[in-house]
């Protein structure tokens, strides 16, 4: 097992990182500071790995919430589920809430323990890669609206994440490539020594190579918790991390939540970041098929959906977090490895990017 540490003070937290450790319970009594334990999980996820996540915190007083699973599903009609859930157990401030599954349920989870009475404490036990990656590290959550992904939330930081890697044996194909995406991020937006490191074994990433996956998680992880510790509530180097998600976000909107899974919006998002910083003179044309030639071999799209007009791209994409004062902000990349944040960029070039001019 290796420890990783999101270093935020007097709220810091570990990130375990192993095999066969989601019935572990040392790694979770510590973190739990009074008897009552609720574990959100979905129907997909918990009859996998419930049981063992239960017996391993025997003696507390334990329920659980059980959510469909699916993106079209994080909702606030959704979270409501899980506060009915405490309050009919009459759970008190004290409690711990425990995400056992993959984003969908960790930021469901957590914006319900950052509002519940105000405010109780949670651990993540991500269970799917991108989770595990990305999601489950830096406190972000919430849910989605019709209008925009992931505009209802909050900061709220876990008391410590448990990542098993074990759980990816039974993660399906599709699941484990949209993990991927937020895997190659990383590489993209300020590792270009890991980007390189991608571009040599992903054929042994998508074939589950389990000493491959433990780095990609761990270096993965050990990236997230530096841009995290360096600007917790997103207000600058933390939107670097949003590499893709301007046109990402716009695709999972549009097409309908849960047609597009995140990582595969993300893919092509990334590939669409890519085209577009190569139209403002930042890229060459050989840096963009190395980001393409990646993404692509992780098993993800590189183009956008047919089915979504370039014109309803741009409504979507100016219902985002990062507009502001009515300005998009996007993340490009000067270089492979070396991102920024900006609105400095022709419209026309976007046009040209969204069109496939």
């Amino acid at each position: 097992m290796r420890t990783l540490k999101v270093d935020l003070g007097d709220r810091s937290y570990p990130i375990f990182i192993g095999s066969d450790l989601i019935g572990d319970s040392s790694l979770y009594r510590p973190y739990i500071r009074a008897g009552q334990v609720m574990i959100v999980s979905n129907d997909t996820v918990a009859p996998l790995y419930l049981a063992r996540v239960e017996a391993a915190l025997s003696g507390y007083q334990l329920a659980h919430v059980i959510l469909p699973d699916g993106e079209q599903y994080k909702t606030l009609d959704v979270l409501d589920l899980i506060f009915t859930g405490l309050l009919k157990r009459r759970f008190d401030r004290g409690c711990t809430l425990l995400a056992l599954g993959g984003g969908v349920v960790g930021d469901m989870t957590g914006y319900a323990a950052a509002s519940y009475q105000r405010g109780v404490n949670f651990i993540q036990v991500p269970t799917t890669l991108l989770s595990q990656v990305d999601s489950s590290v830096g406190g972000k959550t919430g849910v989605n609206h019709p209008l925009g992904k992931n505009m209802i939330g909050a900061f709220h930081q876990p008391q410590c994440v448990v990542i098993d890697i074990s759980t990816l044996s039974t993660l399906p194909d599709r699941e484990l490539s949209a993990g991927m995406a937020e895997v190659i991020k990383y590489g993209l937006i300020n590792d270009r020594e890991f980007f390189l490191w991608l571009e040599q074994n992903m054929p042994a990433l998508m074939a589950r190579d389990p000493d491959a996956l433990a780095y990609a998680i761990e270096r993965s992880c050990a990236d997230k918790a530096a841009v995290v510790a360096a600007d917790e509530r997103e207000s600058g180097q933390r939107a670097l991390l949003n590499l893709g998600h301007t046109f990402g976000h716009a695709i999972e909107t549009g097409m309908g939540y849960g047609s597009w899974l995140h990582g595969e919006a993300v893919g092509a998002g990334m590939c669409m970041a890519a085209d577009l910083s190569a139209r403002l003179g930042w890229l060459d044309q050989d840096q963009v098929r190395r980001v393409d030639n990646v993404v692509a071999a992780a098993g993800l799209p590189v183009r956008p959906p047919e089915g979504l007009p370039p014109e309803r791209f741009v409504e979507l994409m100016a219902v985002d977090k990062k507009v502001t004062d009515g300005q998009l902000r996007m993340v490009l990349m000067k270089d492979i490895g070396n991102s920024v944040i900006t609105a400095e960029f022709d419209p026309e070039a976007l046009e040209q990017t969204l069109y496939g001019n």
